[in-house]
């Protein structure tokens, strides 16, 4: 190890002991022939004093260092002289008085202050994203996220569930949101698609027998951005086998009492209030009601049950699935399939925190002769239900069990749990406004000759 200690570590009853520091410079103070530095790593800054006579042959190297220098300092824990000790710091009692400094890397001047109260545009914190991260806040987010992931897999796991990953590359089903499409060089002509969730396979996976299945999953997009939308986000995926909507209620409203106690300190009242979609959108003209007033309470969960199977596409003159086109009906509104599509209620179910959808999920079908019938009503021709879903209704053939799941937008809880307005500030490396990574200059033109082994041509517009 470089270090004998963090910069967020050292206390009162260190003074005395040498020890050796390594971070980045954040604040410099010249006085004269003293020198103050302020040396930060992700655990917090320890003040280092700098004195010629302390120094020696290092002093004329100290007098070079700047903002976000990274050094290595071995000195001596002092206590701070009276009248300078710094109560809001953990460090603030003690200094480090400078014996050796080596400069392990320089930096040029930063194009903005590494501090948190920033004013500079979003495009160009994301041009300098490493910068940007240096920041508290922005560290902050980062461990909300790492906990929340250590809440969530020992919970599911004593539950029984099994953590299991499912294809990046798959087959392109477009549903709403557009697609993003990869060629295939080894058969020309023919695309993968990135999922935009791993809907059928989890399904699937319940046919197999798992029973019990989660996963932390990337999920991708091509859609019109939003604050709480990204190209591309992280969700908790889950199914379970046998089960009906009470039991998922249940397990998420658990989940959600365990990562907010764990992440805020808070305790929240299960179970979470109900309220159909027929009522949500009668009461408040809304399917995502922001219930803080009349549940007296920064973090308001709702359950939105019982939405429509279907609306109608005005443009195409068809119906389409209001969530997805898996979704179970109603026991008591199958017969409406057939008479009146718009007034069956599906077994769906989303999870609203404060206004905001932060999940969706349901009961899924099961029975092949249901989800054939679904997949006419909404205007899929036989060979089209064929190419795109055959696979789905061939497992369905060999014993497929009662099932149904959720999913829920980690981003966009963890930007509520953060108070950030957007989710591109709990994400690493975002997309901006017009999905493009100023860090990387993505999307990018790419070589002729990739082209020409995927055998695509680009046509200008």
């Amino acid at each position: 190890m470089l270090r004998t200690h963090t910069c967020g570590q050292l206390k009162a009853g260190d003074v005395g002991s040498e020890v050796v520091l390594c971070g980045w410079v954040a604040v410099r103070r010249d006085h004269g022939k003293l020198i103050f530095l302020d040396l930060r790593d992700r655990y917090g800054l320890t003040q280092i004093t700098i004195i010629p006579r302390d120094l020696g042959e290092d002093y004329a190297k100290a007098k070079e260092i700047r903002s976000e220098f990274v050094l290595k300092v071995t000195g001596i824990v002092n206590s701070r002289p009276s009248g300078t000790v710094n109560p809001n710091l953990p460090t603030g009692e003690i200094e480090i008085l400078a014996k050796k400094i080596d400069i392990l890397n320089a930096s040029q001047t930063p194009p903005f202050e590494v501090k948190d109260e920033l004013e500079v545009t979003e495009d160009m914190r994301l041009k300098y994203r490493y910068l940007d991260l240096r920041r508290p806040a922005m560290f902050r987010n980062f461990v909300l996220r790492h906990k929340m992931y250590q809440v969530i897999r020992p919970f599911l796991s004593g539950r029984d569930f099994i953590e299991c990953e499912t294809p990046i590359l798959t087959k392109s089903t477009p549903e709403g949101a557009r697609d993003y499409l990869v060629p295939s060089r080894l058969n020309p002509g023919e695309f993968y698609a990135l999922p935009q969730s791993p809907q059928l396979f989890k399904q699937i996976l319940m046919v197999s027998g798992i029973e019990r299945y989660y996963q932390i999953a990337k999920c991708f997009r091509d859609e019109d951005l939003r604050a709480d939308r990204q190209p591309e986000f992280t969700q908790l995926d889950l199914e379970m086998s046998f089960i009906t909507e009470d039991d998922i209620y249940t397990l998420f409203e658990e989940l959600m009492y365990a990562i907010f106690k764990e992440l805020k300190g808070v305790e929240l009242k299960i179970p979470f209030p109900r309220m159909t979609y027929a009522d949500a959108m009668a009461k408040y003209q809304s399917d995502k009601p922001d219930m803080r007033k009349e549940l007296n309470t920064e973090f308001a969960f709702l359950w939105v049950v019982d939405f429509p199977m279907f609306k109608w596409n005005e443009e195409e003159r068809r119906w389409d699935s209001e969530h997805h086109p898996f979704t179970n009906v109603h026991a008591d509104d199958i017969a409406l399939l057939d008479s009146a599509p718009d007034k069956a209620r599906s077994r769906s179910y989303d999870l609203v925190l404060n206004g905001t959808e932060i999940g969706s999920g349901s009961i899924r079908i099961h029975d092949q002769a249901l989800q054939q019938k679904i997949f006419n009503l909404i205007g899929l021709a036989p060979e089209e239900i064929q190419k795109r879903f055959g696979f789905l209704l061939e497992a369905f053939q060999f014993g497929a069990p009662p099932h149904g799941g959720f999913a829920f937008g980690i981003d966009r809880l963890l930007a509520i749990i953060a108070g950030e307005a957007s989710i591109r500030e709990v994400i690493a490396f975002p997309k901006n406004a017009k999905a493009g990574c100023p860090l990387t200059n993505a999307p990018s033109e790419v070589d002729p000759k990739q082209l020409a082994e995927v055998g695509i041509s680009i046509r200008k517009k």
